[in-house]
């Protein structure tokens, strides 16, 4: 393999994941003249049904891993908790990028919160958790018991996304609680945060070291998911660039190849707090696609692929993106007609058959000469989207 020379169109790359993340990478990739392989445990995938071949497989059969990395020329990941294993197995056919130890880092909390302290990135107290003894220890040592918010999370240090296996611990009954929802697994307590605002930032790395970003992000949830992000995020620069700079360190420490989402907390007293780092295109990022000149999904091609990171230049002052979840489905079909009655407002839909409470089926956006316009564009088409009193707003 030479991993040097670049991977050019016609190629075929691989992406291990069928979710939404996989399809608009791989739209991506087809624009611009790449095969795409997908393997993915489900028929039918999102990503698989916009690719030229699905392989389904689970991804512990690394036999098949193997033979699905022999046909591409590099393999990418579209979430991080795809075994850190199942890259090694495709690294040992062709190029994986990011490395699969990346994703050992990443994939694991506690793993990833001990890397960042180690390089001096800013984060929030935590503690490991096996037993009840160690969240009280964990909870006297923060001195959070007298304080009026909550005064910690526990979570799972594996798996878990939009609220999943975390546990908010606000009063002494809370306690008990939370460890008997971690059944038995692993877990990490961190200190609550009282916070400003949440932010993102979306950088990218090529293999030749060059670094590229969107700036910061700010990220509005709703239910622990992402509700709406809004470009840029309302800041100081100096914190913005601040993000930015920490973003750098983290994807240079790692040593990525591709795009890196970086989530913090902007303290009230002005600090910036990492809460977790994905090795992937983000959520927040889906903006960039009608927002940028280089979307973060055509980044990450380029990225992964060896060529030059493209520009990241907003093409208006300001962006937009609303989450379409599944409760919009309650009551029928959406309105999509009148959601994309309201100017500057795009639709991306994830190909999902079944709708469901929480689950993300596609998201808005908008672009304005202010964040507050694109703001209030995607969530006036939101709201069309839903009639009868129905879905959600910010």
């Amino acid at each position: 393999m030479n991993e040097s020379a670049p991977i050019v169109p016609d190629a075929a790359i691989g992406i291990l994941g069928g979710g939404q993340l996989g399809r608009m990478l791989a739209l991506a990739a087809k624009q611009m003249g790449y095969r795409v392989h997908v393997l993915t445990p489900d028929l039918d995938s999102p990503a698989g049904q916009v690719s030229d071949l699905e392989i389904v497989a689970a991804y512990y059969d690394h036999d098949k891993i193997r033979l699905f990395a022999a046909g591409v020329k590099v393999v990418t990941f579209e979430f991080e908790n795809v075994p850190s294993g199942t890259a090694a197995a495709a690294a040992e056919e062709t190029i994986v990028r990011p490395k699969h130890s990346v994703l050992h880092t990443t994939q694991n909390r506690l793993r990833e919160k001990r890397f960042l302290k180690g390089i001096g990135v800013p984060v929030t107290p935590f503690f490991p958790v096996h037993s009840l003894e160690d969240i009280e220890r964990a909870l006297e040592e923060i001195g959070r018991k007298d304080q009026k918010e909550p005064w910690a999370v526990v979570k799972t240090v594996v798996s878990g996304y939009d609220g999943h296996g975390q546990y908010t611990i606000a009063a002494e009954e809370d306690i008990e609680i939370a460890f008997k929802g971690l059944a038995g697994r692993e877990g990490i307590l961190e200190g609550f945060v009282t916070f400003e605002k949440e932010i993102s930032v979306v950088g990218a790395r090529g293999v030749d070291g060059s670094f590229a970003h969107w700036g910061a992000i700010e990220n509005i949830h709703s239910r622990h998911i992402l509700d709406l992000s809004v470009a840029p995020a309302r800041i100081d620069a100096s914190v913005a660039n601040d993000a930015v700079d920490l973003t750098r360190t983290i994807l240079e420490a790692l040593d990525v190849v591709g795009v890196l989402c970086v989530e913090m907390f902007l303290t009230t007293d002005g600090q910036l707090l990492v809460n977790e780092i994905a090795p992937r295109p983000h959520n927040s990022g889906h903006l960039t696609i009608d927002a940028c000149m280089t979307s973060q999904f055509e980044q990450q091609l380029r990225g992964v692929c060896g060529l030059p990171l493209g520009p990241t230049d907003f093409l208006r002052p300001a962006a937009a993106m609303a989450n379409l979840l599944g409760d919009l489905w309650e009551g029928g079909e959406p309105d999509f007609a009148s959601a994309l009655t309201v100017p500057d407002v795009r639709l991306h839909l994830y190909g999902k058959a079944n709708a469901r409470p929480g689950r993300k089926m596609g998201h808005l956006s908008a672009v304005g000469s202010t964040v507050e316009e694109a703001r209030e564009k995607v969530l006036t088409a939101r709201s069309k989207l839903a009639s009868k009193g129905r879905g959600s707003s910010s």
